[in-house]
């Protein structure tokens, strides 16, 4: 099995971290973010790693390599201009014909994907999405839920709206036909895929209870480097 990196951000908020290092190496308990993910896909046996990137592309080629170093096999989609999550996502699968995993790179999670991909196998789901119950649901999009299916995402919602405490945590398992809805060039796989294909009844949900970190501002990454236990 696939996975697939999303790792092609600017970190615009992270600023003046990646004037010079790229988002996906900047270190986390002395390891760059992205490396922890690989290290875990390793851990579940998802060896070969597509790396979606595109700003200091050539910095992170140089880190990582074809990935032996790891012990897993890494290979490169390049983003030209911004594709955004569902562009650089549908770039990356090109030629995957079987199912497949990906994450948001800027996220720093020890997802079970042994458990997750048996989720996704029962339910013969199109997407099974990780989610992860959050403490202030106002800042997050909420899942809404029915026996199991993602029935829609709530963004941002009110205490009083939201019909879960449940957080799209940037992991996702995917049938490589559930792209096939996303258009050609810049699109975002939450709002062009996922909702979309959520009306289907196709989109499952998988409980993450480990640890899930953002690390997409300063403060989130220096929280996310002072508790993240690998």
């Amino acid at each position: 099995m696939k996975a697939i990196i999303l790792a092609g951000g600017l970190g615009t908020r992270l600023r003046p971290l990646t004037d010079i290092t790229p988002k996906p190496l900047l270190p986390i308990k002395g390891k760059p973010i992205i490396e922890h993910a690989i290290l875990n896909f390793k851990k579940h046996g998802i060896k070969d790693i597509i790396l979606s990137i595109g700003y200091k592309a050539e910095t992170i080629k140089e880190y990582f390599g074809d990935g032996k170093k790891w012990e897993v096999k890494i290979s490169y989609a390049v983003e030209d201009q911004p594709l955004g999550t569902g562009g650089a996502l549908k770039m990356a699968s090109t030629g995957v014909k079987e199912t497949f995993v990906a994450i948001n790179g800027d996220n720093l999670a020890d997802f079970d994907w042994t458990a997750a991909i048996e989720t996704h196998k029962k339910n013969k789901a199109k997407v099974t999405l990780q989610l992860f119950p959050v403490e202030d649901v106002t800042k997050f999009g909420i899942a809404r839920l029915d026996d199991g299916k993602i029935v829609e995402f709530i963004e941002k919602p009110t205490v009083e709206q939201a019909p879960s405490n449940l957080n799209n945590a940037g992991g996702y398992i995917l049938e490589a036909d559930a792209l096939d809805i996303l258009p050609e060039g810049f699109c975002m796989i939450e709002k062009d895929c996922f909702e979309k294909l959520a009306s289907t009844g196709v989109v499952f949900a998988h409980h993450h209870g480990g640890q899930w970190f953002p690390t997409d501002t300063i403060e989130k990454y220096t929280h996310a480097d002072e508790n993240f236990n690998p």
